[in-house]
């Protein structure tokens, strides 16, 4: 596994090794060991997440606040998502920047995503299976969200507005001037 930290410290992209045959291939999503080393911390995952959406859904940007925030391990079983994490930490010099990667069932490429962040994906496929570990529990008090079209955050979803398919509750989530402290 080639682990890639963004500009975004803390983040990093997961490019698996995958061993192809005729039969299909064979990887290694997850190893507690490896992927404690390559991220530098330990992490324990602690749920396991699955959701399935048509092309245009956008789902986010979500996090949870205070003891509750949570990182989260997502990757792509089927299609392929554009995936965004916006840096909420408030003494992080990236404060307000996103990274944007590219995840498909192709590819197989994950993304870490630790605390302190808000975090959603738009469906680019016909349909996609979108799964995720994270390393703590929801909590719906500790909910917070930021608007998927923050003029400061500026994230280019390269896609018509006109076709996303957002859920109300998303659709009036805050600025980030507005959004709920993370920590």
């Amino acid at each position: 596994m080639k682990f890639i930290e963004t500009k975004l410290k803390g983040c990093f992209i997961l490019e698996p090794k995958i061993i192809k045959d005729e039969r299909g291939y064979f990887m290694e999503s997850f190893n507690e060991k490896t992927f404690s080393e390559g991220v530098g911390q330990k992490v324990t995952f602690v749920q396991d997440n699955q959701s399935f959406s048509t092309k245009g859904v956008l789902r986010g940007l979500h996090y949870q606040t205070g003891e509750h925030a949570q990182a989260k391990l997502v990757r792509v079983l089927h299609g392929e998502v554009l995936d965004v994490a916006v840096d909420l930490r408030p003494n992080s010099p990236t404060y307000g920047q996103h990274e944007s990667v590219l995840l498909t069932a192709e590819n197989q490429t994950q993304f870490f995503i630790p605390r302190g962040f808000a975090h959603g994906f738009l469906v680019l496929s016909e349909t996609a299976t979108f799964f995720y570990k994270c390393d703590n529990f929801y909590n719906k008090e500790s909910e917070g969200g930021l608007i998927y079209n923050d003029a400061t955050v500026n994230i280019v979803w390269n896609f018509p507005t006109e076709q996303l398919i957002i859920s109300e509750k998303d659709t009036i989530l805050p600025t980030l001037e507005n959004a709920k402290k993370v920590w």
